[in-house]
């Protein structure tokens, strides 16, 4: 599925291989603005792998994405910081194939690893 022009401009633009993702996993693209803010924790800006993702619907200017590194999922308040989506891009490109997933997505991805699947609890 291709956005048409005023879609674009309310969620954001589809880049080729964003569409390659969501037409993988059979899912209809979704992308986010990336001036709206991510979940991102500090080990994700520090290089490490694998990366996690998951998205929620978004909210108040928020993309829905959180977006950590690690084996763990850490329950503290501020684990996950608030970052523009260009910022994200900018540090970690190899995310930004999988960032036009819909809500109720989510990634886990390392040098030599890729999953990607539908979690219903996220969108309940």
């Amino acid at each position: 599925m291709v956005l048409e022009d005023d879609e674009r401009d309310a969620v954001g633009e589809v880049t080729p291989e964003q569409f390659a993702v969501c037409r993988k996993y059979g899912a209809a693209p979704y992308p986010p603005l990336l001036q709206e803010k991510f979940g991102v924790s500090a080990s994700v800006l520090d290089g490490e792998y694998p990366l996690n993702g998951l998205r929620h619907a978004e909210e108040a200017g928020t993309s829905g994405w959180f977006i950590w590194s690690g084996e763990v999922l850490a329950q503290d308040d501020r684990f996950f910081l608030p970052l523009h989506g260009n910022h994200l891009t900018g540090t970690r490109p190899e995310v930004n194939r999988f960032l036009a997933l819909p809500p109720g997505w989510r990634f886990l991805i390392s040098a030599d690893y890729e999953d990607v699947w539908f979690d219903q609890s996220l969108i309940d």
